[in-house]
């Protein structure tokens, strides 16, 4: 099994159709490099397709230190330099979305195009946002997974979200492999994600949301349209949060249309 070492741990990842162009997708809190499955079989024919499990996920080790997107961001540049990647087509979903801001927004130098898919801004946008943020801080949502069972937790964590009911189990299924600590840990950087200076970011964006996605996130993809200035949003019909899972062929169909205009796919 490929590791790579990626700052104080081990990162797992996995690379497939190695002489193409290169894209790299970053996966959700709790899931792992195997929910990009649907686009690994579709694009690694005609690209360099790699996936990874971010720290503290599935395979990948995880650490005592305070977890931020930044930190996440951080491994992604070592992997990437380390694998010795050019101009990437860095695509991420949800916390992987954060991620790949933080990437782009800090390592932006070596970046060919941005996904951004069914993602936040910030932890608190809008005046929803920072309501429910109010109901439910930090430290009770920490409360709440330290009391919970992990499984309550898990049935709990996808309870407001409208998606398909097989992806939804698989989703729990894969949340219930992160361990409560590293969970902790990842709500840390959840919670303390602040919106970044994205009109510094010039690459190509494509802004990816499921029409069935929770209404509270549509503003924060029409704020990313607003700020970057080279960004398009697209909506995949039939799909959540999930959209990746849920809808995977418009998704795929969307993907590569925005991969053919940066010239990066055959016409």
């Amino acid at each position: 099994m490929p590791f790579i070492q990626t700052g104080n741990i081990q990162t797992y990842y996995e690379q497939h159709g190695e002489s193409g162009s290169p894209l790299v997708f970053i996966h959700g809190a709790g899931a792992s490099h195997d929910m990009w499955k649907p686009q690994v079989e579709h694009f690694s024919n005609t690209y360099n397709v790699i996936t990874y499990d971010l720290r503290g996920h599935q395979q990948s080790e995880g650490s005592d230190d305070k977890y931020t997107c930044e930190l996440f961001a951080d491994d992604l540049h070592q992997l990437i330099d380390r694998l010795g990647i050019q101009e990437p087509v860095i695509i991420g979903l949800s916390l992987g979305g954060m991620v790949a801001q933080e990437y782009a927004v800090k390592y932006r130098s070596n970046l060919k195009g941005l996904v951004l898919a069914d993602t936040a801004v910030a932890s608190a946008l809008t005046l929803s946002d920072k309501m429910l943020k109010a109901v439910y801080p930090k430290f009770m949502v920490k409360w709440t997974i330290r009391r919970m069972s992990d499984e309550r937790y898990a049935d709990w964590s996808f309870k407001y979200f409208e998606m398909d009911n097989e992806i939804r189990e698989y989703l729990k299924k894969e949340q219930l492999k992160l361990g409560k600590e590293e969970l902790l840990k990842v709500t840390d950087a959840i919670y303390s994600f602040k919106l970044l200076p994205l009109e510094t970011i010039e690459v190509p964006t494509l802004v990816i949301l499921g029409e069935n996605e929770r209404k509270a996130v549509f503003p924060h993809a029409d704020k990313i349209v607003e700020l970057i200035k080279t960004s398009r949003k697209v909506i995949i019909p039939g799909a959540g949060h999930a959209s990746n899972l849920e809808n995977p062929e418009v998704f795929n169909r969307e993907l590569e249309d925005f991969l053919r205009e940066l010239e990066v796919l055959p016409a």
